[in-house]
């Protein structure tokens, strides 16, 4: 298997380059030359293996120059016994044609944990197998719109010829995402505010990684360029793997039958987490429509409906910081698949991007989508109501960006009458997100978060989880804060530092 640039499909690398690089040099992402195929012993045998197994199917797949024993040492050390439930993820049914997977019980507490960690070990086996890296030290790069950054800076602490450096908007993440990063433990992290928003981060780590100067300077140093964002193949593909793991969860526990279709409804920013479910379903995986759900910033329900990504708009704060996004860099992976992998589409429709801020869908690209995906948003208030209606009708607390796709659904339904199994993805713990948790269910949030949450456990008889109450004891170590146009310096100091 090997992999091409959206932006030059003549670029072939084996996928360790492509996790080792990132980003293809001329800005590009790396997607697998070919889509592989499940088999009917694959489907038949899955629902009785465990997690660890399922992502060792799934990575065989797509990582072709990893060896069996790599993978399954990848997998086993990254879902073993690093989260709170027994199989890394959980299945809760609201109803019985609708049902919540978890993807928040890992060490950060939010579904980014499902990719980094295991992206680590992918990380440093695919050091030892590219001339690229030989010798390194990869100097890990994240830009982050709350949970990414934290599940990077605990996935690579520590880790043996890594540093990590991630950039978080100042004032678009909670208070305990903040809380989280910047209480960081590790000597090979470092956590750095930004006076912007997320897509001024991410657009200043893309430039950084095709910096010639700051390229060089890192050379000189015996070190390269990666990232932990889900521009990286390697932090995408184990996404993948737990829409295989939930479809094989509910064959074994009799909820749907072998070839069923379901339906995945997602709460969607930076559109990895939804593509993961697209290549879930190309592998030949039963899914149905993909719903993609969207706050405020709802540029990508806009493209979906019209076929016009236009991000010539206010970028709005909201309780749900995950999709407040306005550039969705995994989307160019998608259109490079609808369009046949016609670099020369992409590069005409992100230049267009870039030197206007919008793009207009060629008619066939618009058709495919549409037909693929639905696309739906509510505002502030309707995430606050849908929080309290989960909560009063289910008993099932939800943090803002599970609210959203909670509604998104409701709202799919009720306009297209499909009542198909459903699977919404839960990203990440309410107590995440305690301020706008409470004030939904009809609390008065505290000034202080932890007093918040305790309030919150107190009204609907739910726990913290661990690794979220035991930043309230830990010391600040990072309260660096650079304007949006410094970030190259700081990844420069960093350097020069070394």
């Amino acid at each position: 298997m090997n992999y091409n640039s959206t932006r030059n499909s003549a670029i072939k690398v084996r996928s360790a380059e492509a996790i080792i690089k990132g980003l293809s040099d001329e800005g590009g992402l790396f997607v697998p030359e070919s889509i592989p195929k499940f088999s009917a012993s694959d489907m038949k045998y899955i629902g009785k293996m465990n997690y660890a197994e399922r992502a060792q199917l799934v990575l065989k797949k797509f990582l072709t120059d990893f060896t069996d024993d790599e993978l399954k040492s990848a997998a086993q050390a990254a879902y073993s016994d690093n989260f709170a439930v027994e199989n890394a993820t959980q299945l809760s049914q609201l109803y019985p044609d609708c049902y919540v997977l978890e993807l928040f019980h890992g060490p950060t507490c939010a579904f980014k944990d499902m990719a980094l960690q295991l992206l680590p070990h992918l990380m440093t086996i695919s050091a030892k197998k590219t001339e690229l890296a030989a010798g390194k030290q990869i100097a890990i790069l994240t830009a982050t719109s709350g949970d990414t950054g934290k599940a990077a800076l605990e996935g690579f602490k520590d880790i043996e010829n890594t540093s990590v450096t991630v950039f978080y908007p100042e004032d678009g993440v909670s208070e305990m995402q903040k809380r989280q990063m910047t209480t960081q433990e590790g000597a090979n992290v470092r956590v750095c505010a930004v006076r912007g928003n997320f897509d001024d981060c991410q657009t200043g780590v893309k430039e950084i990684f095709t910096d010639v100067e700051l390229i060089a300077q890192l050379s000189a140093k015996n070190m390269i360029f990666s990232s932990a964002n889900s521009i990286n193949w390697g932090r995408l593909v184990p996404q993948i793997i737990y829409y295989v793991s939930a479809y094989a969860d509910l064959l074994e526990a009799g909820e749907i039958e072998q070839g069923e279709s379901v339906n995945i409804c997602v709460p969607t920013g930076n559109f990895g987490n939804i593509l993961a479910a697209y290549y879930a379903r190309e592998m030949g995986l039963p899914i149905g429509r993909l719903i993609c759900a969207s706050n405020a910033n709802n540029v990508l329900t806009d493209c979906i409906n019209t076929g016009v990504y236009d991000r010539n708009r206010e970028l709005i704060l909201t309780a749900s910081p995950s999709m407040d996004i306005l550039i969705s860099s995994n989307f160019e992976r998608l259109l490079y698949h609808l369009s046949d992998r016609d670099d020369s589409v992409i590069n005409a429709l992100f230049t267009d991007l870039k030197e206007k801020g919008k793009y207009t869908l060629p008619s066939g690209i618009k058709e495919k989508l549409s037909e693929l995906f639905y696309g739906g948003w509510c505002d502030e208030a309707e995430t606050e109501r849908t929080i309290k209606k989960v909560f009063d009708e289910f008993g099932y607390l939800t943090d803002p960006h599970t609210a959203v796709a909670y509604k998104i659904y409701d709202d799919y339904k009720n306009a297209t009458g499909d009542t198909s199994k459903t699977i919404i993805t839960a990203t990440a713990s309410p107590y995440k997100f305690c301020a706008a948790v409470h004030k939904a269910l009809g609390g008065t949030p505290e000034t202080d978060e932890f007093a918040t949450a305790r309030k919150l456990e107190e009204l609907t008889k739910t726990e913290m989880p661990a690794p979220l109450s035991r930043t309230e004891s830990l010391p600040v170590r990072f309260t660096d804060s650079v304007e949006k146009s410094e970030m190259k310096r700081a990844v420069s100091d960093v350097a020069s530092s070394l």
